[in-house]
């Protein structure tokens, strides 16, 4: 069995999330898909975006699939997106177990979730052209069109085109021949979606990583990994969710832990910090204050006090002493989030911020409710709007600025450097990669009075 997860056209709505990641590496309830896709059975390859492929292959071993790779084979094509629910897996098991041919559409969109191919439907691969670059409008200056090339070249996927061939050659396969349907594989469509599917996901997470053991159990419902130490006084509440801690998680004295609530390797937990309400913690993170029903990636501080809720925080991210989020609008009403230009309506009464990797709060920063960081951005003030991606953000002191790759650069080898992490040429390149990526997202800003 061949496996490839393909990244398609809508995966450019899930940023700023998806940025700096893949989206089978975006974390929710404590898991990514690309967990899931590692235990299923066969070869796993990857079609993702140009410029994320170099780290994936130094990080996670995962490569693009090649047309000899894959011809004649039995093969399950797996959209980036999926959501990384327990159930997910139990789907792509059962898809990896079929036996013939179909596809998995969104009834709402009609995206390819995924396709099984028998090697009866790979081995027509070679009677289908390379697909050919998409037409795109001429730009207006030579600027606009430098600009446009960098990112297309950047955008375009590692495989060389394999993936798209085999979904073209997926569309024609029945919708109703495997043992699934799409209720079965629910995908992201927009960053607030991961908040809210972990919310829903977090309890069953738990229950799946208790069953595969190697945890033990030191009070009613607190399970620690090896090398956990947790400080006096901590108080713990485990009615709606356990506590899991993993390798070396330090807790400080005085903390309270309201599960469900998932800490990773090495992440320290500082005294007085209050979680609860489920929340996820990648590995070598340093949590303090008040954080709610948040997922936080892997390397991202937030030391200080200050109320965290309902959000989403990439990684090596620093939120400065005093921060506070709003996560709950003065009404009561439903939220409303803006990505670009389109206001989406989320259905969700609780709702924080969606913030890129490397951003920065200073001390005391506040950030509206529902309001979307870029990437590589500083915040000074208040964030009474969205915040676009490599800019000094202080529009309560009528300051806004760009701030240039070069100094971002920098500021990685710093934090690499305090966390004992080696700043390779592949980090470097995608701070500038990411610095081209959203040129427009900055003219757009600008253009709107930013």
């Amino acid at each position: 069995m061949k496996l490839i997860c393909f990244e398609d056209e809508s995966v450019s709505q899930l940023q700023p999330i998806t940025l700096a990641r893949p989206a089978y590496a975006i974390t929710c309830a404590s898991y990514q898909l690309v967990d899931w896709l590692k235990l299923l059975p066969g070869e796993l390859t990857v079609s993702i975006r140009n410029y994320l492929a170099p780290i994936q292959l130094l990080e996670s071993d995962l490569s693009a699939p090649s047309r000899d790779s894959v011809r004649g084979e039995e093969i399950l094509l797996v959209n980036a997106r999926l959501v990384p629910r327990v159930d997910t897996l139990a789907a792509l098991k059962s898809l990896c177990a079929a036996t013939v041919a179909g596809v998995v559409r969104c009834d709402r969109t009609g995206a390819i979730l995924a396709a099984r191919l028998t090697a009866k439907e790979s081995s027509r691969l070679d009677a289908l052209p390379p697909s050919p670059a998409d037409k795109v409008e001429e730009p207006a200056s030579p600027f606009q069109k430098a600009a446009r090339k960098a990112v297309g070249d950047l955008e375009k996927l590692s495989d060389d085109g394999v993936a798209k061939s085999l979904l073209e050659l997926a569309a024609d396969l029945p919708t109703d021949s495997l043992p699934i349907s799409a209720d079965d594989l629910p995908a992201f469509g927009w960053p607030h979606e991961v908040v809210a599917w972990h919310m829903t996901e977090m309890p069953m997470a738990m229950q799946w990583r208790l069953a595969r053991g190697g945890y033990t159990e030191t009070a009613d419902g607190v399970f620690v990994a090896d090398g956990v130490s947790i400080g006096q006084y901590a108080a713990v509440d485990t009615s709606e969710g356990p506590i899991l801690l993993d390798e070396n998680v330090k807790v400080g004295p005085f903390c309270l832990l309201s599960g469900p609530v998932y800490a990773g390797r090495g992440t320290r937990i500082i005294e007085h910090a209050a979680l609860k309400d489920g929340v996820s913690l990648g590995h070598t993170v340093k949590i303090g204050g008040e954080v709610e029903a948040s997922v936080i990636e892997p390397y991202t501080n937030k030391q200080h006090h200050g109320f965290l809720g309902h959000s989403y925080l990439g990684s090596w991210i620093n939120l400065g002493a005093g921060t506070c989020n709003s996560d709950l609008k003065n009404t009561y009403g439903k939220i409303n989030i803006e990505y670009g230009n389109e206001k989406i309506a989320t259905g969700m009464q609780f709702l924080g911020c969606i913030m890129g990797d490397y951003s920065k709060t200073a001390i005391n920063t506040s950030i509206f409710t529902g309001k979307v960081i870029g990437v590589c951005s500083m915040l000074y003030g208040f964030a009474t709007s969205n915040v676009p991606s490599f800019v000094n953000y202080a529009r309560l002191f009528g300051q806004q600025s760009l701030l240039p790759a070069e100094v971002m650069v920098n500021t990685q080898q710093r934090m690499f450097s305090r966390r004992k992490v080696e700043q390779r040429e592949c980090d470097i390149q995608l701070i500038q990669d990411m610095y081209k990526l959203t040129i427009a997202e900055r003219d757009r800003a600008d253009h709107d009075g930013f």
